[in-house]
């Protein structure tokens, strides 16, 4: 048995048609922001902040002094070192 469905009037299907379309336009916005560079730049500073944030204070906002010198220490050493390449290879 095939299930009939009530036939519909203009205005019922007009007025699907309306919804559908104003869901539609609405999706395409929310795509359209998704997309935007602006809105992808602002998410990455976003994460990469509280990336830096988890990784440099603990659970009281206080500093964590021993990755902080860690990363200090290794930004010294790579400074030393390119310094030391840099006068090797321009040695004229």
């Amino acid at each position: 048995m095939a299930n009939k469905q009530p036939a519909r009037s203009v205005t019922e299907i007009e007025a699907d048609i309306s919804a559908t379309r104003s869901r539609l336009a609405r999706t395409v916005d929310e795509l359209t922001y998704r997309v935007s560079p602006d809105t992808i730049k602002a998410n990455a500073v976003a994460s990469l902040k509280g990336k830096v944030n988890d990784a440099t204070m603990d659970a009281d906002g206080n500093p964590r002094f021993d990755r902080l010198a860690t990363v200090l220490g290794g930004v010294a050493v790579m400074a030393v070192t390119l310094g030391g390449l840099r006068r090797i290879f321009n040695r004229s």
